[in-house]
């Protein structure tokens, strides 16, 4: 289905704080089968709260949690050839959409592949060199194939909205550099290590150069899942926390790049990894926390890493959905974000931000995932992830910080709040429930009451006001 939402419509998802007792709370719903996307509801009001109600939300600002980034996709090469490739002013429509945070989802956080992924038109590293060679001054060095259209629409994106968080990721490094000298699996050679640090910078330093500054930087995509027939490495947390205390740290820091590294950048499954590399006395002190994906575990591992560092951020760095779920993508998605943000997550950050129809390009791997957007010659549409994404990232831009509310379940309703640096109060509940939902929020001794119809999701949104209009 093709869900269309004219520019201009976005403006009315927007609000001045107001000052009154009698609060108003805005909210935007998109059902299951997305009939209604991200559409405006009737505004509700605050009362004095009475009674009980079967199913009540305690919204509760004054515990305080981790402070977000933001809320995106990577920008695969696949993704930004597709988005290039429009018209102008397709392309102006489609990333406005995308990006801006007053006309269109305001996404707020790109990863950027060092290199190719599965995700690409072909395979490629930034020194490619014939069978044999070797390179170990990186003279060859060049990003010259993300210049023709990787680079331009990171920096159209990065217009649209100046906030967004770009993090680096390689999936493989040059096949010079491996035990096998192919991309496609193998290992780093130890000997190569020194000149993959070397390589990881002068990517971080040729992107800033380009206009596009990393704020994290993980060493390896996936490091415990050896790819056949696309771009992949096994790193092991013995190499990964040596790499990064012996050779990455300091050159980056030698650099003068203000870069900072997130670990493992794998599945919920093995927290140790991520574990192993955070106490490691060499490499701690250049980590901002950990990576994590979805494709095995579950959430609470973050907290399980928060609760051993708390002094570390946790960013859940991807998931896709695909021809392979089993629910609707709604909820799939909807899960994911909430189940993630109530699990420390900083960032909630999906696979790509756009394939065409048959789910290209792509080469090897993935060849059914789901995009946020899907780019035909005709017409662009706008698939559930990216309706689930501005659900948050619209309401809870970067700096936010998410705050208590009770969640009921997952086989009742799910929820997750958060406040913005303004002093707005964004609380997303999903309906999980094969019926419809009618539930009380309570804030600061006043309820509103709201109805949610079976698998759809809400944003509720209201400001704080001053503390003299809230009951204590």
């Amino acid at each position: 289905m093709t869900v269309r939402l004219p520019l201009c419509a976005a403006a009315v998802l927007f609000f001045l704080p107001l000052v009154s007792s009698a609060q108003t709370v805005r909210s935007v719903v998109t059902t299951a089968d997305l009939s209604r996307a991200m559409a405006p509801e009737p505004d509700l009001v605050f009362a004095p709260a009475s009674g009980a109600s079967s199913l009540t939300i305690a919204v509760d600002d004054t515990q305080r949690f981790q402070i977000m980034d933001g809320f995106g996709a990577s920008m695969t090469d696949g993704s930004a050839w597709l988005l290039h490739g429009l018209s102008p002013a397709s392309r102006q429509q489609v990333m406005t959409r995308l990006f801006d945070p007053n006309k269109g989802i305001g996404l707020s956080f790109l990863r950027l592949p060092i290199g190719s992924t599965d995700l690409s038109r072909d395979h490629y590293s930034y020194d490619d060199l014939p069978a044999g060679q070797q390179d170990p001054k990186l003279q060859h060095f060049s990003v010259r194939h993300d210049e023709a259209y990787i680079f331009p629409i990171m920096r159209e994106a990065l217009k649209l909205n100046p906030a967004i968080t770009v993090m680096a990721t390689p999936w493989s490094p040059p096949a010079w550099m491996k035990t096998h000298p192919t991309m496609n699996g193998g290992a780093i050679r130890p000997d190569a290590e020194p000149v993959f640090a070397q390589y990881l910078t002068r990517s971080v330093q040729a992107f800033q150069h380009a206009g596009i500054p990393v704020r994290f930087l993980s060493i390896q995509n996936e490091p415990l899942y050896e790819t056949k027939d696309y771009p992949g490495t096994l790193l092991q947390a013995s190499q990964a926390k040596r790499i990064i205390g012996s050779y990455l740290g300091p050159d980056l820091r030698r650099a003068g790049l203000s870069t900072r590294i997130l670990a493992y950048d794998h599945n919920w499954d093995h927290p140790e990894y991520p574990l192993e590399v955070l106490e490691d006395p060499s490499a701690a002190p250049f980590m901002a926390g950990s990576a994590l994906h979805c494709y095995g575990g579950s959430a609470d591992a973050q907290t399980a890493i928060h609760d051993r560092h708390p002094e570390k951020g946790i960013w859940m760095t991807e998931c896709s959905g695909g021809t392979w779920n089993t629910e609707s993508a709604l909820l799939t998605t909807a899960h994911l974000l909430i189940d993630s943000t109530r699990n420390w997550a900083k960032a909630v950050v999906l696979w790509g931000v756009a394939l065409d129809p048959a789910h290209n390009p792509h080469a090897g791997g993935c060849g059914t995932c789901r995009p946020l957007v899907t780019v035909a010659p005709t017409a662009v549409t706008y698939n559930g992830d990216f309706y689930v994404l501005g659900h948050a990232s619209q309401f809870v831009p970067p700096g936010s910080t998410r705050i208590a509310s009770n969640s009921p379940g997952r086989t009742s309703l799910e929820t997750v709040a958060f406040e913005s640096p303004t002093g707005t109060i964004a609380l997303i509940v999903l309906n999980n429930q094969p019926q419809p939902a009618a539930f009380a929020v309570t804030w600061h001794g006043r309820a509103f009451h709201a109805t949610l119809q079976p698998g759809a999701l809400a944003t509720y949104t209201w400001p704080t006001g001053p503390a003299s209009t809230r009951e204590e």
